[in-house]
């Protein structure tokens, strides 16, 4: 008996998806909820389990295709057909190999543009691939066939292995050929649904808020002292580093209880003030920045923060966010300090009103006390939508957190 696989319910406003790569191939045994394919959405990557242990029968959708939830993804043979499975993959991997041609001991591997090569890349490998600027050929493929797997990639990634080659392949014509001119290959690449909703959603925050940012720097120097002198019994305490992003989160809270217009909405003709911070972090993932939201952070520890963000940088690595994670958010805070971004004008995320951006910290010289010093510097940004928010709170609320940040203390006794 055939169970359909169904494209399930993704979410709060999702109809639809991309099927990014198929985890089971036609004629293999699967196990009751095992994952057998990989979805993306405007937010995050979903995996559609079996709903019965058999085997994997006709697949429906192709890999790039998009669909629409409650459409028919694919077929899985349940109850004896499982038996069979390892005997008929086994029978088509013997005729396969029969049909095929012997190839070189050496060969070396086909390049991802082949079609029927021997190397064939899914739509999100191949996008990590070329964002890395990695050799297909040089990655271990642990999937099924050696097919290679985002976790393959990472895992190359993080090694620093499996760069593209710049020199010339073993097969390079004879000395006395013509050298071959400057490469102009082009290749087009479909924009995942995450890409295409971050452009979506970012140009109707150009075109729909009154965008206005406002600059500060802090000084970072009693922060850096207070992560210096507790780090250690910090993470031996809580089993997380103490980072910076701790500090900034309560500091915000802080001032957005003094300022709740940055932590308000605008609905219609009517302001939703919330009495409550969710604030987003952006956070790195395979196939981009994601902002994740931690609930209630008005309520959290430094410590308790710390452990959120940690976890989500860990989810978003390992493609396990969830809609619930991604969902809500009443304040952003973005960090591109952490890729060495000195000053930036970072870009509302709506329906919040505003997003504070951060930076590297960089030694400058300062005055203090009429004298000319060398302190840790960071620029902050914030970006707000001037319908909501005017100058002045804007400018108050940015000053809130630099005193804040600059003398930690007001964060225990919140002043």
């Amino acid at each position: 008996m055939a169970t359909e696989v169904k494209v399930p319910t993704l979410g709060e406003s999702v109809t639809e998806a991309t099927v990014g790569q198929w985890l089971k191939k036609p004629g293999e045994a699967v196990k009751a909820d095992e994952p057998i394919v990989s979805l993306e959405t405007d937010k995050v990557a979903v995996d559609v389990p079996s709903p019965v242990a058999g085997v994997m029968g006709d697949l429906v959708a192709k890999e790039g295709d998009t669909v629409e939830v409650g459409a028919l993804l694919a077929y899985v043979n349940e109850g004896g057909a499982a038996a069979a499975a390892p005997a008929a993959a086994a029978a088509s991997a013997a005729k396969a190999e029969a049909a095929a041609p012997a190839p070189a001991a050496s060969a070396p591997a086909a390049s991802d543009d082949e079609e029927g090569g021997s190397l064939t890349l899914s739509p999100a490998v191949r996008r990590l691939v070329l964002e890395h600027g990695l050799d297909p050929s040089k990655i271990k493929g642990t999937g099924k066939d050696g097919r290679l797997t985002k976790d393959d990639v990472m895992a190359a990634v993080a090694a620093g292995t499996a760069k593209a080659a710049a020199a010339t392949p073993a097969s390079a014509p004879a000395a006395d050929a013509p050298a071959a001119g400057p490469s102009r290959k082009q290749e087009r690449v479909k924009m995942t649904r995450l890409r295409q909703t971050v452009a979506k959603r970012l140009k109707e925050a150009q075109n729909n808020a009154a965008l206005l940012t406002t600059y500060n720097d802090v000084d970072m120097t009693n922060v850096i002292e207070a992560r210096a002198k507790y780090k250690d019994l910090f993470e031996k305490k809580h089993g997380v580093r103490l980072g910076f992003m701790g500090f900034f989160t309560k500091a915000v809270c802080m001032a957005l209880k003094d300022i709740p217009g940055v932590n308000a909405q605008i609905e219609g003709d009517e302001i939703v003030y919330n009495d409550f911070a969710d604030i987003s972090v952006a956070v790195s993932a395979p196939t981009g920045l994601v902002v994740p939201v931690i609930r209630n952070a008005e309520s959290l520890s430094v410590a308790a923060i710390e452990k959120t963000i940690g976890g989500f940088g860990k989810k978003a690595k390992e493609g396990k966010l969830t809609m619930e994670d991604m969902k809500g958010g009443t304040f952003t805070i973005s960090n591109g300090g952490v890729f060495g971004s000195l000053l930036s004008s970072p870009i509302i995320n709506p329906p919040q009103s505003a997003v504070l951006g951060l930076h590297r910290i960089e030694d400058r010289p300062v005055v203090r006390n009429g004298q000319i010093v060398i302190r840790p510097m960071m620029y902050l940004a914030l970006s707000y939508d001037h319908r909501l928010i005017d100058g002045r709170e804007a400018v108050t609320f940015l000053v809130a957190v630099k005193n804040a940040i600059e003398d930690p203390t007001r964060l225990l006794i919140d002043l």
